[in-house]
């Protein structure tokens, strides 16, 4: 199919993007709002990769002598699930942009990286630097996050066309 009739094809169909409860959003949006949805996600991932050199820096050179080895070694986990995050919301980008069924599981991927990253990386960043320990408490739901969206990536593999 040439990418014209491709897009002719696409403008004609609702896409599935989410579930009719996810976000209270209804069952089918349209091609542009697909469009969109891939520009969030690529623009995502672009900010969290760069965030995740620039804090990768940061911490081997301004911290380095500030924090402690083990608050150190936490902000680089961080710093390390963000980069690697940052990547599968690219690859979840790019699914999304050639799939043409499976688009809620890539959407629910996506934006479960997004919160994965915020939650996880996050919450590792502040306890590295602030000490606080409940911190820590809330990291484990950033993991569920990214395995939530890990697994939205293994369902969505049975149904790509």
């Amino acid at each position: 199919m040439t990418n014209t009739a491709r897009t002719a094809h696409l403008r004609d169909q609702q896409l599935d993007v989410f579930p009719s409860s996810f976000f209270l959003l209804p069952n089918s949006i349209n091609i542009m709002s697909t469009l969109i949805l891939i520009r969030i996600f690529i623009a995502a991932a672009a900010v969290f990769g760069g965030l995740s050199v620039a804090g990768g820096a940061f911490a081997s050179h301004a911290l380095k002598d500030k924090l402690t080895d083990r608050a150190l070694t936490i902000f680089e986990t961080g710093a390390r699930y963000q980069m690697y995050h940052a990547l599968a919301l690219l690859l979840v980008a790019l699914l999304l942009s050639r799939a043409q069924e499976s688009q809620t599981f890539f959407a629910v991927a996506g934006w479960a990286f997004i919160a994965g990253t915020i939650i996880f990386s996050g919450s590792l960043y502040a306890l590295s630097l602030s000490d606080i320990k409940w911190l820590g408490a809330i990291t484990p739901l950033g993991g569920v996050a990214f395995i939530l969206g890990w697994g939205c990536l293994a369902v969505a593999a049975f149904s790509f066309k």
